[in-house]
């Protein structure tokens, strides 16, 4: 047999293996370069290291050493890198190979090892020597006695052997002819003590006639998680996503398997989902691997593994379909002899034993032969109706409305099991049975909707848009069309506008007719309805209540009526629906609809309920990397990461959002990306990363500007105000605030205004504008905004306390302090602590300001909030924090505040603004400059950073 080289590729083989060749030029395998087999070997180092060592003690004295394992598995691979090993001054290596076509000639193995040592044959005892040529048909004579032939074949091998150690590799044990499996298995239990080694691989379970019992064997298992992985993404870099994840299953860790599919996979119609199909095309080297294992069996025993494979389920009634209940047993036996298939003792189950034997198996029938077992399995479970489905749609050999039909009804099913992109398989194969234009469009239109929501790829649902609307009149108008193509438009180009042009027209048009609702007119107003909520204007949100109010709306989904009053104008709406929005998180526990969960979760953001959904996000994200909904998996891993950012958890949250925006990037989701990239921008400008921030805010304005998406423009704005605040300019602070929300209003349908209004308030108070802080925030406590959530309470309160006199605000800043569960948001519960303790030294309790300025610092450190940290630590050194009041510890004679007023006239700040900062008057801080001058021996504040030394932690 051709030697069949299985790549076992490991980055980090070679230092385990000493000996091992550099690793040469890599092969083409599929116009893909493969690394070469030795040092190359993905996920083998301990095989290898047991390889080394046998190959090394059997040149001292001989052994032999099978190598076990499935088909594919490398085992060809590991022969290789052994023969190799010790390059010219190792053993000399021989080799053969089991020929299955030649497994009918008598020594045809034992000809392909000994003919290298053809010359030495002279050197034998005459009966020896006789016997070998009348074997090998290398001379005259008649059949030889086999125990002389075994006899002549070892002491050729002990003489070659004396002279310099070999090695005997023989792949495909299997196939080897019985007459030479005889003789090498009788030498190969005989070369201890010889310096001759025999190594040999075989397929697991395999029988031949080469006798394996009283030899040493090390069976090579499936490559691990990390090793599989690691070889796919060399072998195919550019493979991501879904299709990842279904080759990665289906190949189970085997090297070839890993190799070969991905590029079989790209000739199928839909090869990332197992839904619709169990198994996957093969190349014919794949197919090869079981294809004698399968013809060798029965047409009744092939009969039953086709309707295994077809199946799916491991269902053993279909044993029973084969007729007579003794001759199912029978074919199931011979079937589980060949290592193919088995009933699993555990779960009763009928069992492939790789997933591959299965699409072996449906590859090598012929197309007639599958249609009449899909039809026996759809006749063999009428009670299933799923089930019955696809195999109908399988056994169908024209267009057949009622299946597509059923299919249809199936997609739905599936869908609202949480199977999206098994509802994007059934409806694309309906849409290839109807026989009608209009269901034809109308199928396709909802897989593409479905697929541009769900699954992950905005390019494949573009395209299956395009082929829904090639019938032209048929679908003219079509509602499911305007809802896929503005879905398109609004996550690939953020074209907010024309989405918004197109839903509204199409939405008006379907109210105004007699068609049944299924379903598309909910997502219609759900689309139109984001449309309005990344577009950030109230104006697009009147034709959305419009649509509402008309008596066509009647059937609307309650999760788009909860989320509009929650995403619309959250500040005047919100309140009456919170316990609605409450109900809806306690039940997702038992959710499994993705979309269900994000539109909740999405609707919970600016109440700040996202604690309550993470459970239920996690899930999403974890059946979108197991191959589910990919598009719903980024947009949990973005609620998530905001959900981070406001609990605290920064590291994560900053790793998500990373993640989640290149991922969408790569599937097309443009828009979705930057919820992610803010969130990494505010973690930037928190931590005092103020370029970082910067760059991402202005990257926001550039994109969202032209497009009118002024959700993301409060972004951005929020971003350089979140990094003014930290850098204590509190203009700039107040002018980018002031955007997102007008002082003394709360910003209509601008629901990111909500969570900004403390910023503003300081902001706003600090930069000279006290008298309309203390207005906006009345105005907050008026609007009951304190209501909505813990977390908007603690910020109404701490903006009452910026704007109040000195002798009220205590109470109010202890009042957001005492709001139940507000320490869940750990930066704001900071800011109003450094807030009450910054207030608390102006009004001189300096005693008590420590205590709240310790705690703010102790988060802000934890946080990794370099800015907001040092002006926690700026304000404790102004309290007296750890030295006595008049210290001359820095040698300069300075008191704390005299030095902290210092430290920030030299990072560059005004007199106004030191004021602003340490809540004194610009007089205040001349008078305390005009003092620190003669103390450090200078005239001018250029002067003061290199008088006062090494700057330690100064503001920045």
């Amino acid at each position: 047999m051709t030697s069949t080289t299985g790549p076992l590729l490991s980055r980090d083989a070679a230092p385990a293996v000493p000996g091992l060749p550099i690793r040469e030029r890599p092969a083409e395998r599929n116009g893909r370069s493969i690394p070469a087999p030795g040092r190359g070997l993905f996920g083998r180092e301990r095989d290898l290291a047991q390889i080394a060592l046998f190959v090394a003690a059997a040149a001292r004295g001989g052994g032999a050493l099978l190598v076990l394992g499935e088909p594919g598995v490398g085992k060809t691979a590991l022969l290789d890198a052994a023969a190799a090993i010790g390059g010219p001054a190792g053993p000399r290596v021989l080799r053969a190979a089991g020929v299955q076509f030649e497994a009918a000639l008598p020594f045809s193995g034992l000809h392909q090892l000994t003919l290298p040592l053809h010359e030495e044959l002279s050197g034998l005892p005459p009966a020896h020597r006789d016997a070998l040529n009348a074997a090998l048909g290398f001379g005259p004579g008649t059949a030889p006695d086999r125990m002389v032939v075994c006899n002549a074949v070892l002491s050729l091998l002990w003489r070659s052997a004396a002279a310099r150690p070999l090695l005997l590799v023989v792949d495909d044990l299997q196939w080897l002819d019985q007459a030479s499996a005889t003789v090498l298995g009788f030498a190969a239990r005989r070369l201890a003590g010889h310096r001759a080694g025999f190594l040999g691989a075989a397929r697991l379970g395999r029988g031949g006639f080469f006798e394996h019992a009283g030899l040493p064997e090390l069976e090579l298992r499936p490559l691990d998680d990390g090793p599989a992985s690691d070889l796919l993404s060399a072998g195919f870099p550019e493979l991501t996503g879904a299709a990842r994840r279904r080759v990665l299953a289906e190949a189970r860790g085997n090297p070839l398997a890993l190799l070969e599919l991905p590029p079989a996979l790209k000739t199928a119609p839909f090869p990332v989902s197992p839904a619709a199909s169990p198994v996957v095309p093969l190349s014919r080297r794949l197919q090869a691997l079981f294809a004698g294992q399968v013809r060798g069996l029965s047409v009744t025993a092939q009969r039953l593994l086709l309707l295994a494979a077809l199946d799916g389920t491991g269902d053993l009634r279909i044993v029973d379909a084969l007729g007579n209940s003794s001759d199912g047993l029978q074919e199931l036996e011979a079937a589980e002899l060949t290592r193919l298939l088995y009933v699993d003792p555990g779960t009763r189950r009928l069992t492939f034993r790789h997933p591959l034997i299965r699409s072996a198996v449906v590859e090598l029938a012929t197309a007639a032969d599958r249609r009449r077992a899909h039809q026996e399995l759809a006749e063999m479970f009428p009670g299933q109706a799923d089930r019955r489905s696809w195999h109908l749609a399988e056994a169908a050999t024209g267009p057949d409305e009622h299946v597509a039909g059923l299919l249809d009804e199936t997609a739905q099913r599936v869908l609202r099991r949480g199977d999206a992109v098994g509802a994007v398989t059934a409806l694309i194969r309906a849409a290839e049975l109807s026989p009608g234009r209009a269901e034809h469009g109308r199928r396709l239109a909802r897989a593409a909707y479905i697929g541009a929501d769900m699954t992950g790829d905005l390019r494949d649902a573009s395209r299956w848009l395009a082929d829904s609307q090639i019938d032209g009149e048929a679908l003219r108008g079509s509602l499911q069309a305007a809802v896929t193509a503005a879905h398109l438009l609004l996550n690939g180009e953020g074209d907010i506008d024309t989405a918004h042009r197109l839903l509204t027209s199409a939405i008006a048009g379907r109210q105004t007719t007699a068609e049944p609702d299924d379903g598309t007119l909910g997502e219609a107003l759900y689309t139109l309805m984001l449309a309005c909520f990344f577009g950030g204007r109230p104006q697009l949100w009147d034709p959305f209540r419009a649509a509402l109010a008309r008596p066509g709306s009647a059937s609307v989904p309650a999760t788009v009526l909860l989320s509009s009053e929650m995403l619309a104008d959250p500040a005047r709406t919100a309140g009456a629906a919170l316990e609605l929005l409450d109900a809806a998180i306690a039940r997702l526990a038992g959710e499994v609809n993705p979309s269900r969960i994000i539109r909740i979760a999405l609707a919970s953001t600016f109440v700040d309920r996202l604690p309550g959904c993470r459970a239920a996000l996690w899930q999403v994200v974890r059946d979108g990397r197991d191959g589910g909904a990919v598009a719903s998996a980024l947009n949990a891993q973005m609620l998530l990461s905001r959900d981070g950012f406001w609990a605290g958890q920064w590291d994560q949250a900053k790793q998500l959002a990373g993640d989640a925006a290149t991922r969408c990037r790569e599937h097309g989701y443009v828009l979705l990306a930057w919820p992610g990239r803010h969130v990494q921008a505010l973690i930037a400008a928190a931590r005092g990363d103020y370029r970082t921030a910067r760059s991402i805010a202005e990257e926001m304005f550039k994109w969202a500007d032209p497009r009118g998406v002024r959700l993301v423009r409060c972004y951005a704005w929020q971003v350089h105000m979140l990094a003014a605040l930290g850098r204590g300019d509190f203009d700039e602070a107040y002018s980018h605030a002031s955007k997102i929300n007008p002082l003394g209003t709360l910003a209509s349908h601008v629901p990111h205004a909500l969570p900004v209004q403390l910023d503003l308030v300081e902001a706003a108070a600090r930069a000279g504008r006290h008298r309309d802080a203390a207005a906006h925030a009345a105005m907050l406590h008026g609007a009951g905004i304190a209501r909505l959530s813990p977390r908007l309470a603690l910020l109404a309160h701490a903006c009452t306390g910026v704007t109040a006199p000195d002798d009220d605000a205590a109470g109010h800043f202890e009042r957001a302090l005492a709001v139940p569960g507000a320490d869940r948001w750990p930066f704001d519960f900071a800011r109003v602590h450094l807030l009450y303790g910054e207030r608390l030294r102006r009004t001189r309790v300096v005693s008590g300001s420590r205590e709240h300025l310790q705690a703010a610092r102790q988060t802000f450190d934890r946080l990794g909030a370099v800015p907001w940290a040092q002006r926690a630590a700026a304000e404790l050194r102004a309290a007296g924090q750890g030295a006595p009041r008049n210290s001359r510890a820095d040698g300069t004679g300075l008191t704390p505040q005299e030095r902290e007023i210092a430290l920030l006239a030299a990072s560059g700040l005004t007199n106004k603004q030191i004021g602003e900062h340490l809540f004194l008057s610009h007089r205040t801080v001349g008078f305390h400059l005009h003092r620190v001058f003669p103390k450090l021996g200078i005239s001018s504040r250029a002067a003061l950073r290199d008088a006062l030394g090494p700057p330690g932690r100064q503001p920045r």
